[in-house]
């Protein structure tokens, strides 16, 4: 196992190119050689050339309003004739070893598959919504007020909008200045921004339009009336499209507002996380709580990290929840119990812990369920961003 470094980078493009299926002109090669500059690679050589490697990603995500460092995994890739004989997992238990001494309290990434990422802790923790809408439905007066300005606003401007509207959500990205440059426009989307009548921005809209179908890259709106003055602009593009194409938050209303809802609509799982540290994470997690009456335990089972493996206290004192690790299950059979997948999904929000323990998959007792529920807000996931 070798940390890689700028010198391997020829090589690392070669396998990436090869397992991911693409080619890259000169200047696409550099563009990513730059973006890899925030990356670390790990590597597993044999005779000095890379057999396997992996890039940890460290990045920033929103946990209930808490800023908690996040490692995302990508670009995991093997040559062939090196598959099958464990190089992945051992380059992802280093990975892992290294965000807890990194402090990365999460991991995120995109699975190639859902089956390969849970043995390893991993579990879905995002989901999408994908709708096709005839440009037809949209065709009203959305009395909106307001304007849209082409733009290509200052970063600030965008990012203001975007953590405004994701306060509503858990999870999401943390975006610096570098990720907006090349992550978010990296495709150099046409750009749009929704502004009040009192000239004050309440919405953007990252867009294309090509063989008749409208794109929605990203729509992102901190007011009802900021979503309907980008939905007038949508809709008058009816001349040049005749279907909308978008992706939006599991739980998004946007055919409530429309008078024909009965379009395809499909919600598709996306990213998987894993709690890397669980109890710097459950610390981090109820520092800003405020509940009376907590008294709970968690007994948490995880394989691949066994020093997770314990049993969790949560002790309301004094208005503050305190956190005690002891190693090892408890065999009283007290509290609830779950292995690291399903604390992942809870605690995100993606799924509550009634609907877990209606399917047997978390143990305990309606008590202790109950008191679980008060103590996980209930905020929707949502993972626009990709790696």
């Amino acid at each position: 196992m070798v940390a890689l470094n700028e010198n391997d980078y020829d090589e690392i493009s070669a396998l990436s190119q090869f397992a991911f299926q693409y080619e890259l002109t000169e200047a696409e090669f550099q563009k990513k050689k730059e973006e890899a500059e925030r990356h670390m690679i790990f590597g597993i050589k044999d005779q000095n050339k890379i057999a396997a490697k992996l890039h940890l990603i460290p990045l920033s995500v929103d946990m209930n309003g808490i800023s908690m460092d996040m490692g995302g995994i990508g670009s995991v890739a093997t040559w062939p004739e090196y598959r099958r004989n464990g190089m992945v997992k051992d380059l992802l238990s280093h990975a892992l070893h290294k965000m807890k001494e990194n402090g990365q309290l999460v991991s995120y990434l995109h699975p190639f598959s859902v089956p390969f990422y849970r043995k390893y802790g991993w579990e879905i923790a995002f989901a999408k919504k994908k709708y096709q809408i005839p440009m037809e439905r949209i065709k009203k007066n959305w009395n909106g007020s307001g304007y849209v300005k082409r733009t290509e606003a200052e970063i600030a401007t965008f990012n203001t909008i975007y953590h405004t509207y994701m306060k509503k959500f858990n999870g999401s990205l943390i975006r610096d200045e570098k990720w907006w440059k090349q992550r978010v426009w990296k495709n150099k989307p046409l750009t749009v921004v929704a502004y009040n009548n009192e000239h004050k921005p309440e919405g953007y809209l990252f867009y294309s339009v090509k063989n008749r179908v409208f794109k929605v890259e990203e729509l992102i709106f901190c007011s009802l009336n900021g979503l309907k003055v980008l939905l007038q602009f949508i809709a008058n593009h009816d001349s040049m499209a005749d279907q909308i194409q978008m992706e939006m938050p599991e739980n998004d209303n946007l055919p409530v507002l429309i008078d024909e809802p009965r379009f395809e609509q499909k919600v598709s799982p996306y990213f998987m996380a894993r709690i890397v540290d669980v109890n710097s994470y459950l610390k981090q997690y109820v520092s800003q709580t405020r509940l009376q009456d907590i008294s709970l335990q968690i007994n948490v089972q995880d394989d691949f990290l066994p020093d997770n493996t314990g049993t969790y206290c949560l002790e309301e004192v004094d208005g503050k929840i305190d956190v005690i690790h002891e190693k090892g299950i408890s065999e009283s059979n007290k509290g609830i119990s779950c292995n690291i997948q399903q604390l992942t999904t809870m605690f995100f929000g993606y799924k509550r812990p009634t609907e877990l323990y209606e399917l047997g998959l978390i143990g305990g007792n309606e008590r202790d369920i109950h008191i679980l529920e008060r103590l996980i807000p209930r905020k929707q996931t949502y993972f626009p961003d990709f790696f």
